[in-house]
């Protein structure tokens, strides 16, 4: 019998993802996809970001100067957290979602920054959610997915479409790096698609998940990642 060569090979990403999907699906989640050419009420004006925010400038976000039929202004989506906007206008609550996909982002590259990666949203809307409730459910996916000997750690922050906010970091080659933002879903973002903030209550996270990626494997620079170099890609 001919020996057989192997005829492809996923790349870490693809795997990693595809781990994370197991584990959320585990935990009561459904996913959602969304496009990546965003619109910015979606991205930006649903979500509670003033119109003079930072994040709008040209130094952030790569704009898309096309002349739509409809005059609305798009984007390369710099966050999955546009899905929270479109799943909401659609879904009437409780719901538990989580949203992988690419982002954009007009930044310099270095070992730990791309000007596209990919991010993973979750969701999750219902009746007396708390900041608890948050904590609990992201230090369960951390230690599902990296193990119970994993050392992180919550500290406060802001995203304008939360609050109260949180960041945490991962112990990573001998210094604290930022892997996700989280907190409970922002009043206005709740009436910007007809829900009632007296009744709901909820909480988002997003997850830089090349970063994650990183952290499981060592990974030094997160542009092995993209390098297309298959001798990088076979060793997964």
């Amino acid at each position: 019998m001919e020996n057989q060569e192997t005829k492809g090979h996923l790349h870490p990403m693809t795997t990693a993802i595809r781990e994370v999907s197991a584990i959320f699906s585990k935990m009561g989640y459904e996913m959602a996809l969304g496009p990546e050419l965003e619109e910015e009420f979606y991205n930006f004006d649903a979500l509670n970001t003033p119109a003079d925010h930072p994040s709008r400038d040209m130094q952030d976000t790569f704009w898309i100067k096309n002349n739509f039929p409809d005059h609305k202004k798009r984007l390369m989506r710099t966050q999955t957290s546009a899905m929270q906007i479109r799943y909401m206008q659609n879904h009437k609550p409780p719901f538990k979602i989580f949203v992988p996909g690419k982002v954009f982002r007009n930044e310099a590259t270095d070992a730990t920054h791309e000007a596209e990666f990919f991010q993973i949203e979750g969701l999750v809307v219902g009746k007396n959610i708390s900041m608890a409730d948050l904590k609990g459910s992201l230090e369960q996916f951390l230690k599902e997915y990296f193990g119970e000997d994993i050392k992180f750690r919550f500290r406060p922050s802001f995203f304008s479409f939360v609050e109260p906010g949180l960041e945490v970091d991962v112990w990573y080659r001998g210094k604290w790096m930022e892997l996700l933002g989280a907190g409970l879903v922002h009043p206005n973002v709740f009436k910007s698609v007809g829900i009632d903030p007296t009744i709901w209550s909820g909480f988002a996270f997003g997850l830089g998940f090349d970063r994650f990626v990183m952290t499981k494997y060592g990974i030094d620079d997160i542009r092995h990642l993209y390098s297309g170099d298959l001798r990088f890609v076979n060793q997964f």
